[in-house]
């Protein structure tokens, strides 16, 4: 039996490291504990369906248990087909790959673990197409990698003469069936696919396809955000985003962590910079009622109909007196008028609401703001900037937990690092500290590495090689950073190493913004830590002044600084922030008087988790985008997520 080992960090705490084998002893009892285990769980669900048999036969008492739970299906059912992976050109190459490897003399394959010579049915979409008398090439992208499939098509093959004319040109989707054969020596390509039948799919004209074969630069491409996971690098890139999520859920799922969502819709901003979304239907009855009303709020057709709607009122009350006052009153005359005028006050009630709602959203008796008890939540909402907070109330029952999702941030930001809309994977540990957040944060960040660097090699070849974006160091860079242990450094000492290297620098190399004690640190102040006194490797920044930190972090010792770190990443800056929180109940709330006032009382449920059973705990928090930065090298935040959000842009 193989359990995984914890390896000790620099603060306390551990990370599940490489697996040990257990001494025979221990194996043996731990076996019999696994064992115990199941022959419980095995009882429980027989105790459990013979009560519920037990109960559905004592509901009809001439029914046995069997006859309660017979199903009758109809005849005309079927079931859905069993399900097959997807035949992709990425599966093929790697089975062609590993079977030359191998020194196997047939190099035809098919997705199957065991290749062999069947023909092979491929589809997807045609990057370039190269027409010839005696032969025509295609080569076919299907998403699942940068490389594509090159196909020969022969003057014999039947779909040749669509191929030849220009039906299939770049953007056309085509279906092609043939074996897989290896190119003669000095190809570009080791294999090619020689069909033996080309079926047009879909059509694609040539004249007004935005993807010509030529280069797009990455601002052009963001135009047709939903074209371009189609060209190399965007598709790539979002290839490694792929495989971030997915070594995301493998790293916290195999470290013991529970996954827990956080409300996308809060009441509280975790990180205090008013920077939120609103979310309020208020402004949705304004809308209406100023369209009902045609024009302005107040507009002359407005009062004009709400004064025919007032005029229609009382025709319909004389109706019903006079209906009523007739020699012989018509009881079904009466109704119908009574009728007519409850709708007729219905409409003067709506143009009168309609009236009021166009002066804007209620407000309160005094007047002075909006009253937003009429809300949709009875109080003001917001998208969220942090599953934080949420996290630490699961994690105070749970140990240790994450949340991965969307978060937002209504900063008017047009830098290559934000985004109005991102994703955060943020953990929160019970019983650690600084310490185990900053050994967990290093170790998830190797992890997703590694697992780029094992899984989307390719991609990574397509990223770093030319380009708008090439990167020629990027594979070595992720290598280095998987293999290597990260430096820690103080925000005091930070700051003494960027006044003498800023001291030491040129009059007009200097940084703009001056470095001092006490001050957040610009990017410019990022990149020159990482790239210059680091030499390109990434670094914690720890124990900042309390000032310009968030509330909820742990006061150290000194009374000026709190346990919080920054993780600063090469090309990226900052890519995870985290800290100690505070556990101290009367620390804490001190502080949220400090900085919220009297909104503190709004996360009175936050203080409880100190009030009841308070315990050490830590957390951090890694921006997905950046990550993605990160491991692909793409410049700019924008081309990390398929439809991109930032002021102004919220197209697709």
């Amino acid at each position: 039996m193989r359990v995984a080992r914890g390896t000790a960090n620099c603060r306390g705490g551990a990370v599940v490291g490489a697996p040990t084998t257990l001494a025979p002893a221990t194996a043996r009892a731990a076996s019999a504990i696994r064992q115990s285990r199941h022959h419980l769980v095995r009882s429980f669900a027989a105790s459990a369906s013979n009560a519920a048999a037990a109960s559905a036969a004592a509901v009809d008492g001439s029914a046995t248990a069997s006859e309660t739970t017979a199903r009758v299906i109809p005849a005309a059912a079927s079931r859905a087909p069993d399900f097959a992976p997807r035949q992709t050109i990425r599966k093929i190459l790697a089975d062609a790959a590993a079977l030359a490897s191998s020194g196997g003399d047939d190099t035809s394959t098919t997705s199957s673990s065991s290749p062999t010579s069947s023909p092979l049915l491929v589809r997807g979409w045609v990057r370039t197409c190269r027409a010839q008398k005696t032969r025509a090439f295609l080569e076919l992208t299907d998403g699942s990698c940068a490389t594509g499939l090159q196909v020969l098509v022969e003057p014999e093959t039947p779909g040749f003469d669509a191929v030849s004319s220009g039906k299939t040109p770049t953007g056309a989707s085509v279906e092609c069936l043939g074996e897989l054969v290896a190119c003669p020596p000095g190809a570009r390509q080791p294999f090619e696919l020689r069909a033996s039948s080309v079926s047009l799919l879909g059509a694609c004209d040539a004249a007004i396809y935005p993807l010509q074969k030529k280069k797009h630069t990455l601002e052009f491409l963001r135009e047709i955000a939903h074209l371009r996971p189609r060209t190399k690098t965007v598709g790539a890139a979002l290839r490694v985003r792929g495989c971030l999520s997915r070594a995301t859920h493998d790293f916290f799922g195999q470290n013991g962590f529970v996954q827990v969502h956080t409300p996308i819709i809060t009441a509280s901003d975790c990180e205090g910079a008013g920077e939120a979304f609103q979310v309020t239907t208020l402004l949705a009855e304004v809308d209406a009622a100023l369209k009902m009303n045609g024009s302005g709020s107040a507009s002359e057709s407005s009062s004009s109909s709400l004064a025919s709607a007032e005029a229609a009122v009382a025709a319909a009350a004389d109706a019903v007196r006079d209906a009523k006052a007739a020699e012989a009153p018509d009881k079904t005359q009466i109704a119908a008028a009574v009728e007519r005028l409850n709708e007729a006050k219905g409409a003067a009630a709506s143009l009168r609401n309609a009236a009021e709602v166009s002066k804007g959203p209620a407000r309160t008796a005094e007047g002075k703001s909006i009253d937003y008890s009429r809300d949709f939540f009875g109080k003001p909402a917001f998208l969220t900037v942090s599953g934080q907070l949420q996290a630490e109330a699961a994690a105070c029952a749970l140990g240790d937990v994450y949340t991965f999702g969307p978060t937002f941030r209504a900063e008017n930001s047009n830098t290559s690092r934000h985004l109005a809309e991102f994703w955060m994977i943020e953990p929160e540990m019970a019983f650690a500290d600084l310490g185990r957040a900053m050994s967990t944060c290093e170790a998830f960040v190797r992890h997703c590495l590694k697992a780029v660097l094992d899984e989307c090699a390719d991609d990574l070849v397509a990223l770093s090689s030319g380009g708008e974006n090439g990167d020629n160091d990027l594979i070595a860079r992720l290598d280095r950073m998987a293999s290597n242990r990260f430096h820690v450094l103080s925000y005091s000492d930070a700051i003494s190493e960027l006044i003498k290297g800023n001291n030491a620098l040129s009059k007009k190399n200097k940084f703009e913004f001056e470095p001092h004690w006490g001050g957040d640190l610009a990017a410019e102040h990022e990149r020159w830590l990482v790239d210059v006194a680091f030499g390109g490797e990434p670094v914690f920044i720890t124990d900042w002044p309390a000032e310009i930190k968030a509330f909820y972090m742990k006061l150290n010792p000194d009374g000026k600084t709190v346990a919080a770190m920054d993780f600063l990443a090469p090309k990226v800056g900052e890519l995870a922030g985290g800290s100690q929180r505070e556990e101290r109940l009367e620390v804490l709330e001190a502080k949220m008087r400090a900085s919220m006032g009297d909104e503190a009382e709004n996360l009175k449920w936050y203080g409880d988790l100190r009030r009841y059973g308070t315990v050490r705990h830590a957390g951090f928090g890694v921006g997905f985008e950046r990550l993605v930065q990160l491991a692909s090298g793409v410049d700019n935040i924008r081309d990390t997520i398929p439809f991109p959000r930032y002021p102004g842009h919220a197209e697709f």
